[in-house]
């Protein structure tokens, strides 16, 4: 169990408890009012946070669930603990330091007493000011021992490294693969099969540096690591999302330098497992279950896996020659594209095994059974509709497992 060290007053923590509804019912108003002031009394920290997500207000969204969960679990958080890792590795991922914490307490809480105003007390605020230590003590103490194994770890380092863009392929109209190789020319730390890398990207016309995390899409245990990035069509005059991809698929090139930090993240395979593995993905959340689907070749051969890409149609789907030629190489795997739009050159070379959308009864028509670990990554409207169909289907919460870039919580939230 993850027992707080830090301990809140008796009095103060039941003031928490007593004003946790009202935190929760304004809890987007005041993170949007939290960042505003942040970036106002601190532009520097555009360095570290997505400002896409700002613009979308997802990142809003996340902090006001995270801040919400965290109070309402003060006393023992071992219950909402994946999603305190999941924050925790992210953290991690983007050098989020111990100093940084106190910035973010200040300037929450005083969005807290803009938005509530009197109702926001100087007793209430500084329930709420102890009740942040405790929190924000949890993810120190998470943090530091995940800095801890990142840095001392084979080939592991510190803070952010310098690779070489060894090769750039195009694995689609609208993903291109980077293979990065340490620019000191040192062995790479392990990663397990599903974690991601943060890349930090200085661009001459951007003000501010943009750390970005892109899952690996190709198995530990090469020279390399690879991301496939898919090139977002910009849509904002301020900070168009997919401005970082754009600029990597435009901009850099074999030779130039990217700096990333080791690997992190709390999706990944289960290498002690031998249970038949289904593979879900949506676009471009092929790439984490590429990195699973490559070990599980290499590493355990004789397991059962049946891989299912939802995409578009076939100018979009990445890696589906490879794919072609794993189903035809591999006995024990099996492959399922899924065209929502087949172009006619699709239907007439016969590219794709069902047109539409994934539905429980299609799957029920592939499988077996549901006696599988189920992963999944995607889209989250996609990912809703996935988890609706195992839970439906009665597949156990424990069996199913998802890379999750949406707002604290789960699918069902």
């Amino acid at each position: 169990m993850l027992k707080t060290v830090k301990k809140l007053d008796p009095k103060k923590l039941e003031i928490v408890k007593t004003t946790l509804p009202i935190v929760q019912e304004h809890g987007e108003k005041i993170t949007k009012q939290f960042y505003k002031r942040l970036f106002e009394n601190h532009p520097e920290l555009k360095n570290i946070f997505n400002m896409t997500h700002q613009i979308t207000g997802h990142q809003p969204k996340a902090l006001a669930n995270a801040v919400y969960a965290a109070a309402a679990n003060i006393e023992d958080m071992s219950a909402i603990m994946p999603a305190l890792e999941r924050i925790g590795q992210k953290h991690r991922s983007l050098q989020i330091k111990p100093e940084q914490y106190p910035i973010v307490g200040e300037n929450l809480l005083g969005a807290i007493k803009e938005v509530l105003g009197d109702a926001a007390t100087d007793e209430i605020i500084d329930a709420w000011a102890d009740a942040y230590e405790v929190i924000s003590d949890v993810f120190i103490r998470m943090e530091n021992r995940l800095y801890k194994t990142a840095e001392t770890q084979p080939g592991g380092w510190a803070g952010f490294k310098d690779f070489i863009i060894d090769r750039k392929v195009k694995e689609s109209e609208v993903i291109t693969s980077f293979y990065l190789k340490p620019k000191d020319g040192k062995e790479l730390p392990q990663y397990i099969p599903g974690q991601y890398i943060t890349v930090k990207i200085d661009i001459e016309k951007e003000k501010y540096t943009h750390l970005r995390q892109y899952s690996l899409s190709d198995r530990p245990g090469n020279d390399y690591y690879r991301i496939s990035v898919k090139r977002e069509d910009p849509k904002s005059e301020e900070l168009p999302p997919g401005v970082v991809s754009t600029d990597l698929h435009e901009l850099f090139n074999e030779g130039d330098i990217l700096p990333i930090s080791c690997p992190s993240g709390d999706f990944y395979l289960d290498m002690n497992s031998h249970s038949p593995v289904v593979l879900i993905c949506g676009g471009v959340g092929i790439t984490p279950l590429m990195s699973m689907l490559n070990t599980i070749i290499e590493k355990q051969p004789d397991r059962k896996v049946y891989f299912i890409h939802a995409v578009m149609n076939g100018k979009v789907q990445a890696f589906k020659d490879y794919l072609k030629q794993v189903a035809a190489k591999e006995p024990n795997v099996e492959t399922y594209s899924i065209y929502s739009n087949p172009t006619d050159e699709d239907k007439k070379n016969k590219a794709f095994d069902k047109e539409g959308f994934i539905t429980l009864e299609w799957l029920k028509e592939v499988l077996p059974n549901h006696d599988s670990q189920f992963y999944f990554c995607g889209p989250e409207p996609f990912m809703k509709v996935v988890n609706r169909a195992l839970l439906d289907w009665g597949v156990p919460k424990e069996d199913i497992h998802y890379e999750f870039f949406g707002s604290f919580g789960d699918l069902e939230g």
